[in-house]
């Protein structure tokens, strides 16, 4: 489709007029056509190469042709929102320097596995299309990854590799059809906004992992089918934003959480300095985390006592080790760095 000019008082329009558009061969880094009611992509006189930050948002676009995507070696931003893409190219993977990526409100079922070439990745932007899956690796690789918003979708779980993004900021899974997250959750350390919320009756339960999140601020797990948050929440001292209405709650009652999050923070240390946990289950996660100093003074008693037979841990389970755990430890439940830091009150100790 031959691109006659920039619409009046548009924002292309605003910087200067036509540059990279046909018959022009201006080298622009920003190149703005959204907006356009663009079924194709401009001719081949576009400096593609030159180009740092496209918007081809809110257009028709049904396709990204390969060749195109393959030469925009230097892009930066990619916005192509709202349109009508089916699939992305898997040239896509060229992108080495691509950090936004925005292809929401598409008609997207899945994301090429390419997309994990996109190293320098720090935002992907996914939600309202039709994803079922998200490639199982691209955790291992997009390791850059600060947000991740996939909401609005028809995804049933998470990449397994999921827990690999330790510098995600931000998860946003509403509105799909989770069953659970994935395990090593707790490798997330920065993670300071998770969005579960209107997963519906799919969600039933938040791992014990979740209270390891020391970094996070904001919790949404409204309109599931949870009927108990883990006791572990009580650890996430920072958290500042709570939602869990729409749950047939039981523990804590919708009253306690109507009251916010200190209140619900106390009922779960009440429930933990009290034993009303379920028993084994807690002792196998609560011992290690007030070894490790997890909770703050004023939310564990004083006299609070765990026997060794209590935690689950003994003398011929301990040694010695130095920095991070090997990687046969990744499996585990809790982040070695919490599971082998000292307790201000005790005695250093490593779990092997």
């Amino acid at each position: 489709m031959r691109l006659e000019g920039p619409r009046r008082g548009s924002s292309f329009a605003r910087r200067g007029g036509a540059r990279g558009f046909v018959g022009e061969e201006a080298a622009a880094h920003d190149v703005d056509l959204s907006g356009m009611s663009l079924d194709s992509l401009p001719g081949p006189s576009l400096n593609l190469a030159a180009i740092t930050k496209l918007d081809l948002s809110n257009n028709n676009l049904e396709s990204i042709p390969e060749s195109l995507a393959a030469r925009l070696l230097n892009v930066v931003v990619l916005d192509v929102h709202s349109n009508q893409l089916q699939t992305l190219p898997n040239s896509i993977g060229c992108l080495s320097k691509l950090r936004v990526l925005n292809v929401s409100g598409n008609m997207l079922e899945s994301l090429p596995k390419t997309i994990e070439d996109c190293r320098s990745l720090e935002e992907l932007q996914a939600n309202f299309n039709k994803l079922t899956v998200l490639p199982d690796t691209m955790g291992f690789e997009l390791t850059n990854l600060q947000k991740l918003c996939v909401s609005s979708n028809r995804l049933a779980s998470l990449p397994y590799s999921t827990s690999h993004m330790t510098s995600l900021r931000v998860l946003d899974a509403q509105l799909n059809c989770l069953c659970s997250l994935p395990d090593g959750l707790e490798n997330l350390s920065r993670l300071e906004v998770l969005n579960l919320a209107q997963n519906f009756r799919y969600l039933r339960s938040l791992p014990a992992s979740i209270g390891l999140l020391a970094a996070l601020l904001e919790l949404d797990v409204s309109y599931n089918h949870i009927t108990a948050l883990p006791d572990s929440l009580a650890c996430l001292g920072k958290l500042r934003k709570l939602r869990a209405e729409g749950n047939p709650l039981t523990s804590p009652p919708m009253d306690v959480v109507e009251h916010g999050v200190d209140a619900v923070r106390q009922y779960l240390t009440a429930r933990i300095n009290g034993g009303g946990g379920n028993g084994k289950g807690k002792k196998s996660w609560f011992g290690r985390l007030v070894k490790c100093g997890t909770f703050t003074d004023g939310m564990i008693k004083n006299d609070l006592r765990l026997s060794r037979e209590e935690e689950g841990l003994f003398p011929s389970q301990y040694r010695p080790i130095d920095g991070l755990a090997s990687p046969r430890y990744m499996g585990m439940l809790f982040s070695p760095r919490r599971l082998f830091s000292p307790s201000r009150n005790s005695p250093r100790r490593s779990l092997s």
